[in-house]
């Protein structure tokens, strides 16, 4: 081979490699997920967007709404508990019915909504009876983030977040 083929056959090679790496390159994963935090990472939790809507009857049956956001590695929601109420149950609303559930999920790099006509909680057996302006510990406890304590405001039974 005369010296100018070879070097033409070590261009094209170097050439065919150099565009295999760009190719490479822009294969990068259009996942939005790449960036988030793996399924095994340890949790880190916060609380916000928390209420309570003042129940109807004195010492009723009250709901309590939230956001666990979560950008760590997903949790589960296995139990709530208050200091001052007798029970704290998770619950999940469909269309038909309410039903009790043991757990709640919190996605990896997500969020958990307890809201209105969704998942909530159900608190009954108050130590006294709410008012507006009252806070409530919730005690949150996590399958692997431990236990989140949090005041939650009692607010009027009309109250909506953002309003």
């Amino acid at each position: 081979m005369t010296g100018f083929g070879r070097t033409a056959l070590i261009g094209a090679g170097v050439a065919a490699a150099l565009t295999a790496g760009t190719i490479l390159v822009g294969c990068g994963s259009d996942d939005p997920s790449a960036g988030s935090p793996s399924a095994d990472a340890a949790p880190r939790l916060s609380v916000v967007d928390s209420y309570i809507p003042l129940p109807a009857s004195p010492n009723g049956m009250g709901a309590g709404y939230l956001t666990v956001r979560n950008e760590g590695g997903a949790d589960e929601l296995v139990k709530v508990s208050s200091p001052s109420a007798k029970s704290v149950t998770m619950h999940r609303s469909t269309e038909r019915t309410m039903e009790e559930v043991e757990s709640f999920t919190v996605p990896s790099g997500g969020e958990l909504q307890l809201a209105r006509g969704g998942n909530h909680l159900m608190i009954m057996g108050w130590e006294k009876a709410p008012a507006v302006g009252d806070q409530l510990e919730l005690d949150l406890t996590f399958k692997k983030g431990g236990t989140v304590a949090v005041k939650v405001p009692v607010q009027p039974l009309t109250y909506r977040p953002g309003s």
